[in-house]
């Protein structure tokens, strides 16, 4: 016998969720309810406040990993669901699994992943809505890999005319990196003013053009990207 597929919260129901800054969340992976969260303090990371390390900047400018966008958006959020030592227990219930995969075929829930060859070793997924990135969860199996995925979703961000990158809960490792936590009124004050027009590509376009401009210039990808923080630092 097979198990029901799991419910899966229609794509309209999330975007309009998203907008008016709630995201749902579950008990365990096998919860079948969700449940809505806005947070009285929000974290933020400001685009052009990415704390990028020389030691960071040294990791992507080798192109250690080679940086992919929906590559295996599937692997990612399943990599991500899996118990971890601090958390045995994962938010990301199959409904939820199943609702993040729908929303991404449907072009509005993206991937920032870091491979090397063949194996995916460190990523994140969000939601993207007009020029607003939601990151729901990362992971890493390698030093610096979810490092890195962030730092690349800045930069592509940046370049594709986004203007709130959204984190939701703030973390040690988060404010390492330059997040910061705003009252919530000021998240939706933030939030209208990123849906007065769209961003000017989305983010796998961003990527590609990136790729596209490493070619031109006989650089790496990396290095356009650690030159980015560089002129910002």
């Amino acid at each position: 016998m097979h198990s029901p597929a799991p419910k899966i919260i229609p794509p309209e129901i999330l975007l309009l969720a998203y907008r008016g800054g709630v995201f749902p969340m579950a008990d365990s992976r096998d919860d079948g309810e969700v449940f809505w969260v806005e947070p009285r303090e929000r974290a933020i990371l400001p685009l052009d406040g990415f704390r990028c390390s020389r030691s960071l900047a040294k990791v992507i400018r080798q192109d250690r990993f080679t940086v992919r966008v929906d590559g295996d958006f599937d692997a990612v959020i399943e990599a991500c669901a899996q118990p971890r030592s601090d958390h045995p227990e994962t938010w990301i219930s199959h409904t939820i699994d199943a609702s993040y995969r729908n929303l991404h075929r449907h072009g509005h829930a993206h991937s920032v992943e870091c491979w090397r060859d063949d194996t995916l070793v460190g990523g994140l997924y969000g939601v993207a809505f007009d020029r607003v990135f939601c990151g729901e969860s990362m992971f890493a199996k390698a030093d610096n890999a979810s490092k890195v995925a962030l730092a690349w979703l800045v930069a592509l961000m940046r370049r594709a005319g986004f203007v709130l990158l959204d984190c939701q809960f703030m973390t040690e490792h988060l404010a390492s990196l330059g997040a910061v936590e705003i009252p919530r009124e000021r998240y939706h004050e933030l939030s209208s003013e990123a849906a007065a027009r769209p961003p000017n590509d989305s983010l796998p376009q961003a990527h590609a053009a990136l790729l596209r401009e490493a070619e031109v210039y006989a650089s790496s990808p990396g290095k356009l990207i650690a030159h980015s923080f560089s002129q910002t630092s």
